[in-house]
């Protein structure tokens, strides 16, 4: 309270008191949090930028079906720098192919909750629809034990906690003869404040729909 008041900025619980004067509410908690959230934007047609992960299927189509109504922008990652990332990484699955086998890191700190996290899963997805695979039939999350020989066309997920680390991302496609690592890492959790407040302004006058990080900056 004391930060917000010296910034002019009014702290308050009250969603739906909140939304009267504004045109876009910006969301980082939980999943539940979120949907009741997008619940208050949709009585007040107000826009919605959705940044939590770890939905459930239901939560999800909750989601998409409020799209109809309201404009939301939903990404797993605010940064710029990591949608830039998503883009390069469809660029290479594609143009490697298969024989490059595809596996993704990331690391966070200690307090998080979810795993992988919700941008590894979406650098996953980037991955199989670039390459035209399953990513819910074809990943593979952690080894452990006797795993036998690597299926072929398969993405691998491993997973890291520990410490104050903000967010480490990085996508490996190992070739026979070589390897391309695409890496990013945030040092600062400014990037995904910056990254959001460019959805929100992106959302303000737009129609109703479901839009991505590649909508807002103009790299889809």
């Amino acid at each position: 309270d004391l930060c917000a008041g010296a910034r002019g900025i009014t702290i308050d619980t009250d969603a739906d008191r909140a939304l009267r004067s504004a045109d876009v509410l910006i969301d980082f908690t939980r999943p539940e949090g979120t949907l009741a959230h997008v619940r208050a934007c949709m009585a007040a047609k107000r826009a919605i930028v959705i940044g939590t992960t770890g939905f459930a299927a239901p939560g999800l189509a909750e989601i998409r079906d409020a799209s109809r109504d309201i404009a939301i922008v939903m990404a797993p990652n605010m940064s710029i720098g990591v949608n830039v990332m998503m883009r390069l990484v469809e660029t290479a699955a594609r143009a490697l192919g298969p024989d490059y086998d595809a596996e993704v890191f990331e690391i966070h700190h200690k307090m998080k909750v979810d795993a992988p996290s919700g941008t590894a899963l979406k650098l996953g997805e980037v991955v199989a629809k670039a390459r035209g695979v399953s990513v819910e039939k074809d990943s593979i999350f952690a080894r452990h034990g006797t795993t036998g020989e690597r299926k072929a066309g398969s993405i691998g997920f491993s997973v890291a906690r520990g410490g104050d680390i903000v967010g480490d991302h990085t996508v490996f496609f190992a070739g026979p003869g070589e390897r391309v690592e695409i890496t990013h890492r945030a040092s600062s959790r400014v990037t995904y404040a910056q990254g959001a407040m460019r959805a929100a302004r992106f959302l303000v006058g737009k129609p109703p729909g479901l839009y991505d990080m590649a909508d807002v900056l103009g790299i889809k």
